[in-house]
């Protein structure tokens, strides 16, 4: 007995390898839904007003396929590498779910609009290509709200504005293998989707949602074991820390002996958890069939190739151009078309100035401008109403042209924020143009290095920090306008003097 609890003891715990999957889907920017002609402008609108027969799932009701969802499913595919299907159809999907108007979904199962895809993330300066399984096209579901009145029993009502919406699911190879490399996974394609312009992508919304897949394997190991679909994550953090979390969880089973059943999982984030919800539907359960009201559709090569034709420049080859063309750092370029919203600002401010100033609109960009975005809570489009390239720019060439320093750069770029004028109104107004007279910041100089006499003993003793300190003294005694590169000089030349 001793001696099997010693060898218990001294074996090593089982090294797992993490397998995950997502199934991601997208509302497209259609103007009507999928299957009818009501619009999709509901995010705002009463509830139960964007509905007709069609999307209330009547009896004896026709649907009709929308072109543009299709156009851009296929537009998505290409984006994705995919081969796209000469022949694709839809399907009835059947389940009981209360928000769902007809008691199925007309989806797409065996013959999606394009499959066998990829799209490569980077993590950790690494770059990996994972396998996209398909991209096919169906309808969203109603939305329950769910009530709990004080002192009464809860209750749920449906809202079927947002039953029909295009809604086109991208279903990716179980080639992740960590929290981290999902995550990338999901920024990377909801950036090609804003630049195809086919969704917002935006998540807190609902217009891009995330279902994950995750299981585990022994180290060296083909056989996974039960797998665990997470839903209920509505950001890219929420996602990471859902599935950082159903890793342990499924670690810790294994470590005990105890079972992993095939379930799906919902994210609690408040509690930081995963909660079984019900057991994971097999595609069987489905009960799969034909749609018998839709046509079968043929995508013609010729109308693909157009497609193609159209589909912009996309983050990688735009990151690649910026590198190349105006000898931005990866670092730099990788950031700014990490938005395609970013990225148009950028070459717009590009057009305004010389191109040798690629650098200096990229360290404003990602520095300055960021800070404010953040500190505001808003987005670059928001920025832009307040701030246009041109007027940045303008900015810009004001300490280009020495008439104001950085740091004073910063507080009229606040104040432009702000108010939305102009760099050099703003500059005229607050008398903010700066001191490059050398007699004018000679006497601040002097009374510095008078009124500091242990930091020019410091500086003298070739603590270079000291001048510093001394510099921070005269532009403080100049509010901030004082030449910096004058203020050096001139200090060390009194300072050497003796």
């Amino acid at each position: 007995m001793l001696v099997t609890t010693i060898i218990a003891i001294l074996k090593p715990a089982m090294e797992y390898e993490t397998i995950i999957g997502l199934e991601v889907h997208a509302q497209l920017l259609t103007k009507s839904k999928m299957f009818c002609r009501c619009s999709t402008a509901y995010a705002s609108a009463p509830p139960n007003t964007h509905v007709c027969p069609v999307c209330l799932g009547m009896p004896g009701v026709l649907p009709t396929i929308n072109q543009q969802a299709v156009e851009f499913t296929a537009m998505t595919a290409l984006a994705l590498n995919c081969t796209i299907s000469d022949y694709t159809k839809f399907d009835r999907k059947n389940y009981p779910y209360p928000d769902l108007m007809k008691g199925y979904q007309i989806s797409q199962y065996d013959a999606p609009i394009g499959h066998h895809g990829w799209l490569n993330i980077e993590v950790d300066g690494n770059s990996r290509k994972i396998g996209v399984t398909r991209v096919h096209l169906e309808e969203d579901v109603a939305k329950l709200l769910h009530r709990t009145p004080k002192n009464e029993e809860s209750y749920s009502l449906v809202d079927v504005n947002r039953s029909g919406v295009p809604l086109m699911e991208v279903v990716g190879e179980p080639d992740l293998r960590s929290p981290e490399e999902a995550r990338q996974y999901l920024i990377k394609l909801r950036t090609i989707l804003q630049y195809l312009g086919v969704s917002t992508g935006n998540m807190e919304e609902g217009s891009f949602r995330c279902d994950a897949n995750i299981s585990i394997r022994p180290m060296g190991s083909a056989d996974t074991l039960a797998k665990a679909e997470i839903k209920n994550m509505n950001s890219f953090k929420a996602v990471y820390l859902a599935l950082e979390y159903e890793a342990r969880r499924q670690r810790k089973r294994a470590d005990e002996g105890k079972k992993l059943t095939q379930e799906t999982r919902g994210w609690v984030e408040a509690k930081g958890i995963t909660v079984s919800q019900r057991s994971k539907e097999y595609a069987h359960d489905y009960r799969y069939f034909p749609e018998p009201d839709l046509p079968p559709l043929v995508l013609k090569p010729e109308w693909v190739e157009e497609i193609r034709a159209r589909l912009p420049e996309l983050p990688e080859a735009r990151r690649d151009r910026l590198v190349a063309e105006h000898e931005l750092p990866l670092y730099d370029a990788n950031l700014i078309t990490g938005s395609k919203d970013t990225a148009d600002y950028f070459e717009d401010c590009l057009k305004e100035s010389e191109p040798a100033q690629a650098k200096e609109i990229s360290n404003w960009l990602l520095g300055e401008v960021s800070r404010i975005m953040n500190a505001s809570s808003i987005d670059i489009k928001a920025f832009r109403a307040k701030v246009s390239p041109r007027q940045l720019c303008a900015l810009l060439s004001t300490t280009r042209r020495a008439i104001i320093n950085k740091a004073t750069a910063k507080s009229v770029l606040e104040e432009m924020f702000r108010t939305g004028g102009s760099a050099d109104d703003i500059i005229n107004q607050r008398d903010l143009s700066q001191i490059s007279d050398s007699g004018e910041i000679e006497k601040e100089v002097i009374e510095a290095i008078k009124k500091n006499p242990q930091a020019v003993a410091d500086y003298r003793a070739g603590k270079q920090q000291s001048l510093k300190f001394l510099m921070g003294q005269v532009m403080r005694a100049t509010g901030g306008r004082a030449n910096p590169g004058l203020v050096i000089k001139l200090l060390e030349k009194k300072l050497e003097e003796g």
